[in-house]
């Protein structure tokens, strides 16, 4: 997850695709210039060991557009994928400004 969150802040695509399930995977992933990320604190996680198959992490990141701050609380889904760990889809849970 801290992966994923530093890649979104540097912009870095390749990564961001690389680590994303390919049936979830939107085909652009083009930043948002406008949007700057400023932190990133994992709540909790659930299985995700060396003999799970699937893990989740909850977090809440925290981000400004136009100078307004604005905070994303999500439940993600890791699943094992070619034997690595990918992203495959989240939980919204709310959004705050």
């Amino acid at each position: 997850m801290r992966s994923r969150y530093t890649a979104y802040a540097t912009h870095a695509i390749a990564y961001l695709s690389h680590s994303w399930h390919p049936d979830t995977r939107p085909s652009d992933l083009t930043p948002d210039r406008d949007l700057k990320w400023i932190g990133l604190k994992i709540l909790s996680t659930e299985a995700g060991g060396p003999d799970d198959e699937t893990g989740w992490v909850a977090f809440v990141a925290r981000y400004k557009i136009g100078g307004r701050a604005h905070r994303l609380r999500e439940r993600s889904r890791f699943v094992r994928h070619e034997g690595r760990w990918v992203y495959l889809d989240g939980e919204i849970e709310e959004r705050h400004r």
